[in-house]
């Protein structure tokens, strides 16, 4: 199987840069945002953009644990969390919309093979996206 991949994305009432600054904050505001599927988060290094190691574990579904160790890159609009643990990626990109600026969180990994990659690049992302969005409305209302 190839890349597997999910996205969502959301408007927020703040500026792009502000919105950066927020999702790029491992310490005070990741742990806010976090949605249930999350567990057993902290921050390794760092805590505030490029650089900062973050830990947790994504509980995708009842079955299907990840520990993510995750490595954090931050350019002029683009968050990246790449997990050392596996392919696993998340981007996030913020770009102005109006007078906020909309945020786009994507997810990408290397599926499995055979007919289990089949089912995992069918149904995988869909659950995904349900977790990306209760992500991306938790930092809504912060930013709000």
């Amino acid at each position: 199987m190839g890349q597997v991949s999910a996205s969502s994305s959301i408007t927020v009432a703040a500026d792009p840069q502000r919105t950066l600054t927020a999702i790029a904050d491992y310490d005070t505001v990741r742990p806010r945002i976090l949605s249930s599927h999350y567990r057993d988060y902290k921050v390794v290094e760092g805590g505030k953009g490029a650089g900062t190691v973050a830990e947790w574990t994504l509980q995708a579904t009842e079955k299907r644990t990840r520990n993510v160790h995750a490595v954090v890159s931050v350019s002029d609009s683009i968050v990246t969390e790449r997990d050392s643990n596996s392919t696993m990626v998340n981007t996030w990109t913020v770009t102005p919309d109006g007078a906020g600026a909309q945020v786009t969180l994507r997810t990408t990994w290397q599926g499995a093979g055979g007919v289990k990659g089949i089912f995992e690049g069918i149904f995988a992302p869909l659950g995904l996206k349900k977790i990306q969005a209760e992500v991306l409305g938790n930092l809504q209302r912060e930013l709000a």
